[in-house]
């Protein structure tokens, strides 16, 4: 997928900032690390990705490119069929938009993309997806939120919130909205299957978006929540400490033990979520500290052993 994106990108960009029609070997030129040596196999490929342009709805042109006799074909995008309904964003943006939006498919059919609301429309709506990303009940009307700077009202953790999104972001495999808890006070991050109820919306503009919006983190459950901080000290054994030290970092660990067991040190602001990465180890870790913590996954534990 990486590639793919990445090759039909740089197209893209070399198109767009065409003073002329360019040939296909002058674009060649500029893209050979993204295209076969062989001149046959070239040729496929580049016709392959200009239709696959086309077929997105992108304003490829084809004309006679200066300075050949006889006339060879160039190639270019008209850059002003993309200015339209979106003053805000450049053609660059826009072409961006528009290759993510066909090629990273989010639930549904691309005229349901939040990219045909710019004004672009696909001549034909069955381009091939390299990747489908999982699309949450809420996630429509949180990227509205976002983009039209409204507060989100819902219930996280038991308690209502209200929060001015900033950042909607898809990391490790779940969605992620970040922005101002307005509830609680600061800057808070939560998942976005993890909602427990509806979403409501306020008007817009209703906040000022910070000229800085820190990024969505790639953090462990466990170390974003609402729950008291505490450090928990982990004894990891021998058998688990590499992929532990390989998941957590090298700064994880604390203490290497002459058996090849480590001691890491994480902090812990949602207990539940940390008592479900203990247990995934079974009898291969042990909580070392503090004993509030140890004393809560003991007390968990035997609730589950006699549960009346």
């Amino acid at each position: 997928m990486e590639s793919k994106l990445k090759r039909l990108m740089n197209l893209v960009t070399a198109l767009l900032h065409a003073e002329w029609p360019r040939t296909r070997d002058e674009l060649r030129a500029g893209l050979r690390e993204y295209y076969p040596d062989d001149d046959e196999s070239f040729r496929r490929q580049f016709e392959r990705d200009k239709d696959e342009l086309r077929s997105m709805g992108i304003p490829l042109v084809t004309a006679p490119s200066p300075d050949y006799d006889p006339p060879v074909t160039g190639y270019r995008i008209d850059r002003s069929r993309y200015r339209g309904r979106a003053p805000d964003l450049t053609p660059d943006e826009l072409a961006a938009l528009h290759l993510a939006n066909s090629l990273v498919r989010l639930g549904g059919s691309p005229d349901a993309g939040p990219f045909w609301k710019l004004g672009g429309r696909p001549d034909n709506a069955d381009v091939a997806a390299v990747a489908r990303l999982p699309e949450e009940p809420a996630l429509q009307i949180l990227m509205d939120a976002v983009a039209e700077r409204r507060t989100a009202t819902f219930t996280y953790h038991g308690v209502e919130r209200v929060v001015e999104p900033h950042l909607l972001a898809f990391r490790n495999g779940r969605w992620h909205i970040k922005g101002q808890d307005r509830t609680r006070g600061g800057q808070r991050q939560f998942r976005v299957d993890r909602l427990e109820s509806e979403v409501a919306v306020g008007g817009p503009s209703d906040f000022d978006r910070p000229k800085r919006v820190s990024k969505v983190e790639d953090r462990p459950a466990w170390r974003y929540g609402d729950d008291d901080p505490v450090t928990a000290l982990l004894l990891v054994d021998a058998a688990h400490a590499p992929w532990v030290t390989g998941h957590l970092g090298e700064s994880a660990v604390v203490e290497t033990m002459t058996d090849g067991s480590v001691v890491v040190a994480e902090e812990v602001c949602n207990r539940e979520a940390f008592r479900s990465f203990v247990l995934t180890f079974l009898d291969g870790a042990e909580i070392l500290g503090p004993a509030e913590l140890r004393d809560d996954i003991v007390a968990w534990l035997r609730k589950m052993a006699c549960p009346s």
